[in-house]
């Protein structure tokens, strides 16, 4: 999964950079865009984020398929029940590289021309298959890993709820913009899941053993999900300070005339 990682996270910053530098530089023109072209370079590189997508899921696929499988998808005639897991991943990943496949088809051909709702909910098809797995999961997660999944389930269902939305309020900012976020967020989970679980943050008192994560003792168990949540609202005050930033830098580079301006006359407000 390292490659969906990096995509998550890149795409996700893109929606919601992209969201900010639009809606500054023009809000009565703002669309909902669930990818956002590379600007400059004389266009070489517009759909950048679209190839980073495709490509990277496709590699991941490709190892979850026939690296860690060995080739071994049959045993007495089904599924290798080892490597039930794999395919899982594999199914899921299939649907990203579905949803890069045809954004790239309708934005850069004419064989495939779809309205960007359209693709709105074809990414949230991909997120519901993502959904899916890893609340259906045929490794049962229990424990501290549990707890991290169960967080992980939390931001695909906000991402599920923000790309539908897009399809459905096309001129929204705010929805664009929490799109972007709840990627962003998903993307970081993933960094923070491996780096804690099988990496150098293991809280005391738990550790990995094989394939599954284990503490000495409840105590430890529940200190490990304190961890977790302290970790969650860090990265979302993190994202969130990111996101205030970001939009002030592109109120200041590419802030349009009526970015400032309150729509007094469409509420009936009076300022005396």
């Amino acid at each position: 999964m390292f490659f969906q990682e990096h995509c998550f996270f890149w795409l996700g910053y893109g929606t919601y950079g992209g969201s900010l530098v639009r809606y500054a530089s023009n809000p009565k023109s703002f669309r909902v865009r669930i990818w956002n072209p590379v600007p400059g370079f004389n266009g070489r590189l517009r759909y950048l984020e679209l190839y980073l997508v495709v490509i990277g899921v496709f590699i991941d696929m490709c190892i979850e398929l026939l690296y860690s499988t060995h080739l071994k998808f049959f045993v007495n005639g089904v599924l290798n029940p080892s490597h039930m897991n794999d395919f899982e991943h594999s199914g899921m990943l299939l649907m990203f590289f579905i949803f890069g496949a045809i954004t790239l088809l309708s934005e850069k051909t004419s064989f495939l021309p779809l309205p960007e709702g359209a693709l709105c909910l074809i990414a949230a098809t991909a997120f519901c298959a993502e959904y899916l797995l890893f609340y259906f999961h045929s490794t049962s997660h229990k424990g501290l890993e549990g707890y991290y999944h169960l967080l992980l389930v939390i931001l695909i269902a906000l991402c599920i709820l923000a790309t539908v939305a897009g399809a459905l309020v096309p001129t929204s900012f705010p929805v664009d913009l929490c799109s972007g976020i709840a990627i962003a967020l998903q993307g970081l989970w993933f960094y923070q899941t491996a780096f804690t679980l099988y990496g150098p943050m293991m809280p005391d008192g738990c550790q990995l053993k094989g394939n599954e994560i284990t503490c000495n003792s409840k105590d430890h168990q529940v200190r490990g999900e304190l961890l977790a949540n302290f970790q969650f609202f860090a990265m979302l005050l993190a994202v969130l300070v990111a996101v205030v930033v970001s939009y002030g830098f592109a109120a200041s580079r590419f802030g349009h005339s009526d970015l400032g301006s309150l729509p007094a006359a469409e509420d009936g407000l009076e300022w005396d």
